[in-house]
């Protein structure tokens, strides 16, 4: 009776022993199962935090190249413009110190010349501003006369502060030498030219 018993108890824990074992074995399984579905999960959600940080670290660069290239064509023209400035203001001076000496009547003399050796010039008018009409009349006439240079007429009118005007065939010709339109004339070329240069330095 007692071997029975005995028995008995002994199958009881090797059954108990081996359901426990059953069931470890279970739990660790779906234990394992559940970490290798994290992983995965935790291992997409990095990929997909990593390709967002590099979407947006390209962006960031990118919008950083263009705002330095935008900065640099900004500065480049900022720089244009005060260089245009500057060059004005100095042909500016350059043309007003040339037409307040007395080499405006000899300025005067030659356009003249130049004009009247076009047979279709006709008459010329010479437009000066009054002050310089005064100043120079005189002088300018006299040139005229020893280069015979007849039919000129030196008018005044004060739309401009310095310089002259020509005119020819009653108006239907015109040409304007005032400091505004000379410094202008200039002011386009330098500014040209400049501008070429700062082209070949980029």
């Amino acid at each position: 009776m007692e071997i029975q018993l005995q028995e008995l108890i002994n199958q009881i824990k090797k059954d108990g022993v081996e359901a426990a074992e059953t069931q470890a074995e279970a739990i660790l399984d779906a234990a394992k199962a559940e970490a290798d579905k994290i992983i995965s999960a935790a291992k997409i959600e990095a990929d997909k935090l990593i390709a967002q940080a590099k979407a947006e670290n390209e962006k960031t660069v990118k919008s950083g190249e263009d705002a330095l290239r935008q900065a640099g064509r900004n500065l480049l023209i900022s720089f244009r413009e005060s260089v245009s400035r500057e060059l004005k203001a100095i042909a500016g001076d350059k043309v007003s110190s040339v037409y307040s000496s007395d080499t405006l009547a000899q300025l005067v003399v030659s356009a003249v010349e130049c004009w009247a050796s076009k047979p279709e010039s006709g008459d010329i008018s010479v437009l000066l501003n009054s002050a310089d009409l005064a100043r120079f009349e005189e002088t300018i006439l006299a040139e005229l006369k020893a280069k015979m240079l007849n039919g000129v007429t030196l008018k005044a009118n004060d739309n401009f502060d310095g310089g002259f005007r020509i005119a020819a065939n009653n108006g239907a010709v015109y040409y304007d030498y005032s400091a505004e339109s000379v410094t202008d004339m200039l002011s386009s070329y330098l500014g040209a030219k400049i501008t070429a240069l700062l082209k070949e330095a980029e």
